[in-house]
């Protein structure tokens, strides 16, 4: 059966209310924007999404959240998303901060078939203790807060350290972003666009990923691809993507 799908639209159209999705890019780079362009297009509600971040006002993921379609999400940052900090602060988003390393090893995790894993990153911090705000109420008061995890001391070689037990995620859907692709599903990412899309891809039940070059089965170097078919469930080809860029810096005149 042939992965490739004539459109994004085509590719996302099972994707239903309620759903949840692990989301490829870093900021704007390397984000499946045409496949989340395509989504806000549609008509699911209520989606938990798990990304690095909400992408920013107007772009990526910041197009769904400013209609309001996503439900919860488990991100890294707040970042450049203004609408993000609004709607969690109002009590209107959930969100779950987590440890931009623990995120993507909870992704990886997801992928490999492993469901849970011991890390140092946050031991006697609220990401192990608990009472991180999840979900604002009214007035600002904690709706909802992050439970405490389990912590345990290992010897040997790690010489009697604390770990937090951190579960993996695996997730309906997973969207992301490649600069090439065959027939077959095996992806090329381009440079740091590379970030945490094979991890998403690997963490979603089907997944759907968005590349600028199309070549037939084949036509790639095996010991260049970053992400082999067997994770790929469908594959629109979008063409170059137009690179978004976060913040102009720019040097003032003389």
């Amino acid at each position: 059966m042939s992965k490739i799908f004539d459109s994004a639209a085509d590719a996302v159209a099972d994707i239903a209310s309620g759903a949840s999705l692990a989301v490829g890019g870093f900021g704007l780079c390397g984000i499946p924007d045409a496949l989340v362009a395509a989504v806000a297009a549609g008509a699911a509600t209520d989606l938990e999404v798990f990304s690095n971040n909400c992408g920013t006002d107007g772009h990526g993921l910041g197009i769904l959240l400013a209609a309001k379609r996503i439900r919860r999400i488990t991100a890294s940052y707040v970042g450049e998303n203004s609408e993000f900090a609004r709607q969690y602060l109002a009590g209107e988003l959930e969100v779950e901060l987590t440890p931009q390393g623990t995120l993507a090893e909870k992704l990886r995790a997801g992928g490999a078939g492993i469901p849970a894993f011991f890390t140092p990153a946050g031991v006697g911090t609220p990401v192990a203790e608990g009472g991180l705000p999840w979900r604002y109420g009214p007035g600002g008061a904690v709706l909802i807060a992050s439970p405490p995890k389990e912590v345990r001391t290992f010897g040997g070689g790690w010489g009697h350290r604390r770990f937090v037990l951190e579960e993996a995620i695996a997730t309906d859907f997973a969207l992301v972003h490649a600069v090439v692709g065959d027939t077959d599903g095996n992806l090329v990412f381009d440079k740091s666009a590379r970030n945490f899309n094979p991890l998403a891809a690997t963490a979603g039940r089907i997944c759907i990923a968005q590349v600028e070059n199309l070549v037939p089965a084949g036509d790639l170097d095996a010991a260049q691809i970053h992400l082999p078919g067997i994770f790929v469930d469908r594959i629109v080809h979008t063409g170059t993507q137009i690179k978004q860029i976060e913040k102009y810096t720019v040097a003032q005149e003389n």
